[in-house]
């Protein structure tokens, strides 16, 4: 039995996604075209992009939302764990882990992490990214659990930390998946290692004294 039209368009559909990903990942968004994706993707439709996803925008989108839903469930799942907890360190892990565990079930080569640190270092994609992150119930609920705990800060101190901490964690692991992938990780190197780094990172990041500003 032949495949439909619909199951065609769904292949072809997660394949442009992957493809995409990881031309993002080694070039960087602005210097890809949608065209490119399409021909790398072995597509006879230079447009099939445009098709399929719309804009450059819209495919960025589709790429983290490819993702998002295995992290945003493996977060519920600690959220619900840690409910209430006292320790900062708990609500640390769940910014981090549910991040780290999805990358390490893509196995290696995988391209998610650095596909992220391009785009958010990108100044057209940044706050669209960045968005979409921070709007999902479970980032909002991880967020305002880390805030009670957290002493009071002055709001340029506080978002300036929010900066820190999203900069460690995406980068840390876009370095991680590129040692992975070039074969120079430490020995004793993991996902689980680079995550607990990145908990000790950002709880000393969020209780860190402040110096007075003129």
């Amino acid at each position: 039995m032949s495949p439909s039209k619909s199951d065609r368009g769904g292949e072809t559909r997660e394949l442009l996604l992957v493809t995409a990903e990881r031309l993002f990942a080694e070039h960087g968004v602005e210097a890809v075209s949608n065209r490119q994706v399409s021909e790398a993707a072995g597509q006879s439709n230079n447009f099939a992009v445009g098709y399929h996803f719309g804009s450059k925008e819209d495919l960025v989108v589709a790429i983290v939302r490819r993702h998002s839903e295995s992290i945003e469930r493996r977060r519920t799942e600690m959220l619900a764990e840690i409910a209430g907890s006292p320790d900062l360190r708990d609500w640390a892990s769940c910014l981090v882990r549910p991040i780290t565990e999805h990358l390490a079930s893509l196995g290696s080569p995988s391209w998610y992490a650095r596909f992220v640190a391009q785009v958010t270092t990108h100044p057209s994609f940044r706050e669209l990214v960045t968005n979409e992150a921070l709007s999902s119930r479970s980032m909002q609920q991880n967020v305002e659990g880390m805030f009670r705990l957290v002493p009071r800060l002055p709001e340029e101190v506080q978002q300036e930390r929010g900066y820190m901490s999203r900069l460690m964690i995406v980068h840390m692991c876009a370095e991680r998946e590129r040692a992975l992938h070039e074969g120079t990780t430490p020995p004793g190197s993991t996902w689980e290692s680079t995550a607990a780094g990145l908990v000790d990172a950002l709880v000393g990041v969020w209780l860190a004294p402040v110096t007075a500003r003129r």
